[in-house]
């Protein structure tokens, strides 16, 4: 894609490294002329201690097209040479500002976009319904737009290129970063992609699947359900900890909490409750074949605080419409598949009617491919992470990705690793340890070829525990935490 660029006063010749380059006063970018886009604004801000030049584009690849950017470029030497561009989450809506003004603090240019539309609900898709350009822009063209973009700005800011450039993200954000290492494996050298939503239109038919259940007669999960639910499977696999460290050997089966004869029903699920915890841990089940095709989320989280209850079943049931994950189910079926604002998703069929509606998103918002050879081969570094507990996401769809690329490709270890991390929910939080500078590592493994290996993740009061690349889990041996292979794959 061509881009016309030319800034006035800017140094736009590419000059040998090394070699001092003229910097362009931030206020001038407001005269930089741009293909179908412009600058908007321009204007010097305090970032980590330092000076940077914020700067706000607008782009419109389309006539329907208003794809918001910004770009945060720190001024003369506080600049590390190297460009992040920065994912967004939900269904975005808005800018990810704080994100982009931490990495210039840390020296770092950075550019993010409000993947084409203004919205202060994340949840919300009703600015798609009769915009098709738009519901495009927020499937993949906004995230080329803003890399396309901010790499442009950048150099006409400091009259030179970036010498590394790097996307991360989380959640929707971990899809962008995968749909650019499959469709765009030329822009980044190194790309962090944290509990990807890349099986988009399969999250939403999961969705759909589980908030059936849950909105059948009976089948409701309160918060003592969580609770019983969530105190069981600790019981079995968290030898007597708060959190499971091996989930991939947990095999925790609802069913063992069924109530028998002339038990006190608080103390036990009834069988449309047994229903909806083996939905909601076993994953989307095909009506024809019965065969599950993607997966449930991981036990040992569900009481967790904005867990279960956040995401999945709500406060109470006269709130579960309002929980996050019915609302992306719900939003998605209304306005990117059926285009009617009444559309009840509680009705889908879930064999060939889902699969009719998967067959309209999936070519715009899904980031299945396994076939990274491209960005292996242009050198790129992947690192992928995912809180086995997530309530948003579940983990094992990162696995299956990861495994499908093994799979397609072979080897792997070379340039993609695959972090689960116990404990963790959606993005952070979560009872277990989970911090960690994944930029920081990722900037490592392309600068200096350090591959990572074992990881440790840090969480409060000094706690930390052992991340290990998959299929690897920590182990404890002796009085310290050694890593291993499992003792049966997940």
């Amino acid at each position: 894609m061509k881009r016309l660029l030319f800034a006035a006063g800017a140094v736009v010749a590419l000059a040998a490294p090394g070699l001092a380059h003229a910097e362009t006063d931030c206020a001038s970018l407001k005269q930089t002329r741009l293909d179908r886009a412009e600058v908007t604004a321009a204007s010097v801000e305090t970032a980590g201690g330092k000076q940077v030049c914020k700067v706000s584009v607008t782009s419109r690849p389309t006539s329907d097209s208003d794809i918001r950017i910004e770009v945060w470029i720190p001024l003369g030497q506080a600049w590390n040479g190297k460009f992040v561009q920065v994912g967004n989450g939900g269904f975005a809506g808005r800018v990810p500002s704080g994100q982009l003004r931490a990495l210039a603090g840390q020296g770092y240019a950075a550019a993010g976009t409000d993947n084409g539309h203004q919205s202060n609900v994340v949840t919300s898709a009703a600015w798609a319904l009769g915009h098709p350009e738009k519901f495009v822009d927020f499937g993949w063209r906004s995230i080329r737009e803003t890399t396309v973009l901010g790499k442009a700005v950048l150099a006409a800011q400091k009259g030179q290129p970036h010498q590394k450039a790097y996307f991360m993200g989380c959640s929707d954000g971990g899809r962008e970063a995968l749909l650019n290492a499959q469709r765009f494996p030329n822009a980044f050298d190194g790309i962090v992609a944290g509990a990807p939503a890349n099986y988009m239109s399969e999250l939403f038919g999961f969705g759909a699947a589980h908030h059936q259940a849950l909105s059948a007669p009976g089948g409701y999960l309160d918060a003592p359900k969580l609770q019983l639910l969530q105190k069981s499977v600790l019981a079995q696999c968290a030898d007597g900890g708060p959190f499971v460290r091996d989930p991939a050997s947990c095999r925790f089966d609802p069913r063992a909490l069924q109530c028998r004869p002339g038990q006190d029903e608080s103390q036990c699920l009834t069988p449309a409750q047994v229903r909806s915890a083996t939905v909601l841990y076993g994953g989307r089940t095909d009506p024809r074949t019965r065969r599950i095709v993607f997966p449930g989320f991981t036990p040992g989280a569900e009481a967790a605080p904005g867990a279960w209850n956040g995401w999945i079943t709500g406060p109470n049931q006269g709130a579960h419409s309002g929980a996050t994950g019915y609302q992306f189910s719900s939003n998605a079926f209304k306005y990117f598949v059926f285009e009617d604002p009444t559309y009840d998703f509680l009705k889908l069929d879930l064999g060939r009617g889902f699969q009719r509606a998967k067959a309209k998103m999936s070519p715009i918002i899904d980031a299945e491919s396994p076939n990274l050879r491209a960005f292996k081969a242009r050198g790129g570094k992947l690192i992928q992470y995912h809180g086995w507990n997530d309530q948003g996401i579940p983990a094992r769809s990162s696995i299956r990705y990861y495994e499908d690329v093994s799979r397609t490709m072979g080897r792997t270890d070379d340039f993609y690793r695959l972090y689960m991390i116990p404990g963790m929910l959606h993005c952070g939080g979560g009872p277990g340890p989970s911090n960690v500078d994944w930029l920081s590592v990722l900037d490592r493994w392309v600068t200096q070829n350090q591959a990572p290996a074992d990881l440790t993740a840090a969480g409060a009061n000094n706690a930390s525990q052992l991340l290990c690349p998959y299929p690897g889990v920590a182990r404890k041996s002796g009085e310290a935490w050694a890593c291993a292979a499992p003792r049966r794959r997940s």
